[in-house]
């Protein structure tokens, strides 16, 4: 498969990453091409095997998986990390976030919605579990000292409102009635000027803002 979604799973139980290994290779489009048991394991694996999306684990030995996302995100920025865990409370989930986690799925997630955030996260999506993104949304809101995106431009700030609401820079793109490359363009402004790694951060304060509710209307 020349043109599959690549993929390296890590998780600490061997029979987690056989089962996983077993459902992605029956879905189209996507090969797993390596597994890992621990966070050193996965950045070396990663580093050989240079896959487009890592399913990982967070509590591991040896290198946890927010620290093997950090290691991640300076030797591979290319890869998309989905956290895929047992857990979703604010010790693990934001510091996850903050590491550049494209995704963030519970374990009892259903499979065809676990194929779909990869495919999701390699187009350059990204998937939160709902009751993740309530418990998120609600640590966020929580924060002190946050400012509003005062140096977005208009279309800027257009942009940021159809990223709260989930929309793919292709979907942007025919809503504002630009080219996707535009999109992108202006996604990358929004990111650096709000200070976020990605769209998940990113549609995370559109929404402490309010700015989804009124994209909506």
């Amino acid at each position: 498969m020349a043109d599959a979604i690549t993929v390296l799973v890590v998780d600490d139980h061997a029979v987690v990453r056989e089962g996983l290994r077993t459902f992605l290779q029956l879905q189209d489009g996507l090969e797993v091409v390596g597994e890992a048991g621990d966070g050193e394991e996965a950045v070396r694996q990663a580093e050989q095997l240079r896959p487009d999306v890592i399913l990982m684990d967070l509590v591991m030995p040896r290198l946890d998986g927010v620290g093997a996302m950090q290691e991640l995100r300076r030797r591979l920025p290319g890869s998309r990390v989905i956290v895929l865990t047992s857990f979703a409370d604010d010790d693990r989930l934001l510091p996850a976030i903050q590491a550049g986690a494209a995704g963030y799925l519970l374990k009892n997630v259903q499979p065809q919605e676990l194929a779909r955030a990869v495919r999701a996260a390699h187009a350059g999506e990204a998937l939160l579990d709902p009751a993740v993104a309530a418990r998120l949304v609600e640590a966020i809101a929580q924060a002190p000292g946050e400012q509003p995106a005062e140096r977005l431009t208009p279309r800027e700030r257009e942009v940021l409102e159809l990223i709260g609401r989930g929309l793919s820079n292709k979907r942007i793109a025919r809503e504002l009635g630009v080219a996707e490359k535009t999109v992108k363009t202006h996604v990358g402004h929004v990111l650096a000027k709000l200070g976020v790694a990605d769209r998940t951060q990113a549609a995370l304060y559109a929404a402490r803002t309010g700015l989804v509710g009124r994209a909506g209307r």
